[in-house]
Parts: structure tokens; sequence; C-alpha cells
């Protein structure tokens, strides 16, 4: 399905310390149906057209997640396992020079099971079209803007609004030069990957039709609602 793609890799980050679990395990490896969170992404991109990946983790989790997680389930298109950095993006940035080249690369949340192959093959039609794309939810809610007081400012449009997930996708070397441009910035607040690219080059992001079951684990709740669409999935 996918020998006529282009080199594509995936960054898959798990460097997180997972505050909110309240738990002293990192999210990403705590047991989801046995197997670590983790696993199940790496399983899904282990599956699908890209080429190789790069896993970014705790410099003291590298040898456990060598060990416990990509040699025991046989990962092999895991080409390096990193340490990442202080901040999101520069964890990106560590996992893009680990990389090295290439023409597009999947930015991934470890915390984010539920990926799809079907979601990998959209976001590759479009980066092709428009060099980045996201992977993105249209908000079921209305939501409102508020004012620094916590008293509403404005309500946008909920057509308009979408929820932002991953993998985010992006050209490889304009991404990388766009980490390179904005690794010193101080002034603005860096959340996900599309703000990397749009901070640098003022240029818009494609948004690309992700799944609500496509969740971050974050809280304890996320973990029920997990083990949930986990069920549903092994009794499909």
């Amino acid at each position: 399905m996918g020998r006529n793609k282009k080199k594509c890799s995936a960054i898959i980050l798990a460097a997180g310390v997972g505050r909110r679990m309240n738990s002293t395990i990192p999210k990403q490896f705590m047991k989801l149906g046995g197997k670590p969170v983790l696993y199940y992404a790496l399983q899904t991109f282990q599956e699908s057209f890209i080429n190789e990946l790069v896993l970014v983790t705790g410099a003291a989790e590298i040898d456990f997640c060598k060990r416990e997680i990509v040699d025991k389930y046989g990962f092999d298109k895991v080409k390096a396992v990193v340490a990442g950095g202080k901040e999101r993006y520069h964890s990106v940035y560590e996992g893009l020079k680990a990389v090295g080249d290439g023409d597009y690369v999947f930015i991934h949340d470890g915390a984010r099971p539920f990926v799809e192959l079907d979601m990998l093959e959209r976001a590759y039609i479009e980066v092709e079209k428009s060099n980045a794309c996201v992977i993105a939810v249209k908000a079921k809610d209305t939501v409102k803007i508020a004012d620094k007081e916590g008293f509403v400012k404005t309500t946008p449009d909920r057509n308009l609004v979408w929820q932002v997930q991953t993998p985010q996708v992006f050209e490889f070397q304009a991404i990388k030069k766009a980490h390179e441009m904005i690794m010193d910035r101080d002034d603005i607040m860096i959340t996900d990957d599309a703000m990397v690219y749009e901070a640098a080059f003022e240029k818009p992001v494609k948004l690309v039709e992700g799944s609500y079951e496509n969740i971050k684990i974050t809280t304890p709740e996320d973990m029920e609602i997990a083990r949930i669409f986990l069920q549903k999935r092994i009794n499909n």
C-alpha cells in the first residue's frame, strides 16, 4: 500500500512525567490491557508505511525503553531511542536530529494509544499537498475565550473550532529549520508542533480529520476511557 510513498519517519514522544496521573510511573509506561500505553502507538506505526521510528524519552528511561518495549515487542523500525529536552519542542528537535534526513516526518504523542492506520494515510495525502498538516477533530462543545479575570470575552463559531491531536506531519527539512529558527525565542508559548511551523514561517497548517477515540492519556479518568476503547477494539 505504501510502496510508492516517499521516505517517512516518525518521532514518538514518550518523555512526559505524568504529574496529573497521580502516579510514580510515567503515563506512557502504565499498563493498558497488560501492555504499556506506549506499546499501542508504536505497534500502529510499526505496521504502517512509515520507514523508521525515533523514540524520545527521559534520559533515565532510555535503557528501559530499549529493553522492555523496543526489544521485547520486536519494534524493529525503531532506529534510535534518545533523551528529550526541557520543553516539548526541545524533545522534538532531539528526535529530528536523530532522524537525520528524509521527506516527511510524523510527530506523535506516545500517550495517544489509539492512532489509526487510516489517519496516517490521510495525513500523508495532505502533507504531500501542503507540506504541513495536523490530525484534529471538530469541537463538540461551545468554546468560550476568557479575559484575564475569567469573564467571557468572545464565543468563536463552533463550526470553526477544532481540537488538535497528533500525529502532526511536516516536510522534514521545513520543520527542522522551523525548530532551529525558534529555538532561542522566548516571546512565544509553544504547545504543539504546528505552532513551531506557524511561528517560524507564518504559514497556515492544514487540519486533517482524526478520531474522537484518539485521546491523550493525561489523567486517571483518561485511563478508564482508554480501557473501554481498547475492549471495544478487542471485541471487534
